[in-house]
């Protein structure tokens, strides 16, 4: 597969397209960090959920802080820590990813610092969600007024960032039950438990038509060229080893022993 650098389209630089329909978030995660660190083009991947609800822990998560332990060891609950910042969700086939792996000196005005991204971001899907809801950027997440509907984590390299989201398009109302109330929350949030805090997209629009909306928006500031996973795969292998990983059970039940003496401490 070649590999245009500069789009000649408008003057536009390129980013390349890989959209999928449920593909494992361990796999789009891993596959994003190799992007980022591996190759020196512009990214959008669109993954229209995933397979089985998994919960996805930031970098420096801990999961005896941010996880009710016990249901997830008997529930058998993939748990991944991430290769970005952020927080821990959880998602599931009801999840809509939307991932922007950019050159800095491709999208001009923004500095490589997590609020700069943030505010670009925020101004691009101020074009999506124009028209639907009371949509806003509020300390780090896409609500539509006071509730949240996408969580969003990043990564800054020297020369590129990562900005990927976790939009609630649906949600089990159970599976939120594995997550712990975060020691650390935006003041909005103002002690909100998970089903109080967050919203449905699906009560405002389709997924299709938000994910048209999106390709719509990116058109604006890039050439967008969709390319397929088999010339992917082909044009990437290396030895690159991913730091995005699923915990292990042994992991877990360590953390689920920390508990206790976490709480005794915070008493």
């Amino acid at each position: 597969m070649t590999i245009i650098r500069q789009a000649t389209k408008l003057g536009l630089p390129l980013m390349n397209l890989v959209r999928f329909n449920g593909v494992p978030i361990l796999k789009q995660l891993q596959l994003e960090e190799k992007l980022l660190r591996t190759s020196s083009d512009n990214w959008c991947i669109i993954n229209d959920g995933t397979n089985v609800p998994n919960i996805v822990m930031g970098i420096s998560g801990k999961p005896s802080e941010l996880l009710e332990i016990e249901p997830v060891l008997r529930d058998h609950i993939p748990v991944i820590r991430r290769f970005t910042g952020g927080g821990t969700v959880i998602v599931d086939s009801g999840t809509v990813f939307v991932t922007l792996i950019c050159n800095k000196d491709d999208v001009p005005g923004v500095q490589p610092y997590p609020r700069s991204i943030m505010s670009w971001s925020g101004l691009l899907y101020n074009e999506v969600f124009q028209g639907i809801g009371d949509f806003q950027l509020r300390e780090n997440d896409y609500v539509f007024g006071d509730k949240k509907f996408g969580g969003n984590a990043q990564s800054i390299i020297k020369r590129r960032w990562i900005h990927h989201t976790s939009f609630l398009w649906d949600y089990e109302v159970k599976n939120m039950a594995y997550l712990k109330l975060p020691a650390r929350a935006p003041k909005y949030r103002s002690t909100r438990n998970h089903t109080e805090f967050v919203c449905r997209m699906k009560e405002y629009f389709s997924r299709t038509v938000f994910i048209e909306r999106t390709l719509k928006a990116l058109q604006t500031h890039f050439s967008v060229e969709p390319i397929n996973l088999e010339g992917l795969g082909a044009s990437h292998e290396t030895g690159f080893v991913p730091s995005t990983k699923l915990l292990t059970k042994q992991e877990l039940e360590d953390a689920w022993v920390l508990q206790p003496k976490i709480m005794a401490c915070s008493g």
